[in-house]
């Protein structure tokens, strides 16, 4: 069975190295301290409450897989994308994001697995809520909706195929929101970020 094996290089996380197989189990490793030191939880599924097996969370490591980060319970709050790699430090990492525009995050509350995805990737944009106002469907990337579409902002989406990522800024900077298959009527309510708009929107690949 061919190994793949992956440098990555990640704007908060230190550069490793992985040798990983294509059928390896999706698992992230959260820490009560930081870098990695205290007890651990290994998580392989979602998991609303990261609290009910840890006192606190200050440290992950990514074994395989991607997933994304929320800093409240129950999947609500501000939210991180977090790929293959270690993560040792997320007061640390809460300060980079907020000198780049995203929410400052010094912990994670609650995590949700992003499946991996192999096939097309579609979904609907709207101009409005409950489906209104200008509609456009999405198979790529899309590093400016204003650019591309003369959309100043998204308020609801309907996700066909894939998982997807939304950006508060162009170039998918900024608070980000995930989306995956299902329908969405309002962004806005539902306490998943405090993002205020969708500029921008990347699809998740099905190798992070």
């Amino acid at each position: 069975m061919r190994k793949l094996v992956r440098t990555l290089n990640h704007p908060w996380h230190k550069q490793r190295c992985l040798t990983l197989s294509p059928v390896s189990l999706l698992q992230i490793i959260f820490y009560e301290e930081r870098s990695f030191q205290g007890r651990s939880y290994d998580c392989s599924s979602d998991c609303s409450d990261i609290h009910m097996h840890l006192n606190r969370c200050n440290s992950c490591r990514v074994e395989s897989g991607c997933f994304v980060g929320y800093d409240r319970p129950n999947f609500m709050g501000n939210q991180i994308f977090l790929r293959r790699g270690e993560y040792p430090d997320f007061q640390y990492m809460g300060n980079m994001m907020g000198m780049m525009g995203m929410a400052m995050m010094d912990t994670i509350r609650s995590c949700r697995i992003i499946p991996m995805h192999r096939g097309q990737f579609r979904m609907r944009i709207y101009e409005r809520e409950n489906f209104g106002g200008q509609m456009h469907e999405l198979m790529d990337d899309c590093e400016s909706l204003q650019d591309r579409f003369y959309m100043s902002d998204c308020q609801s989406c309907n996700v066909m195929d894939g998982h997807w990522l939304m950006f508060e800024q162009t170039n998918f900077r900024g608070r980000m929101m995930y989306v995956r298959p299902g329908e969405y009527r309002n962004l806005r309510e539902l306490g998943m970020s405090n993002i205020m708009r969708i500029s921008s929107i990347r699809r998740v690949m099905d190798v992070c």
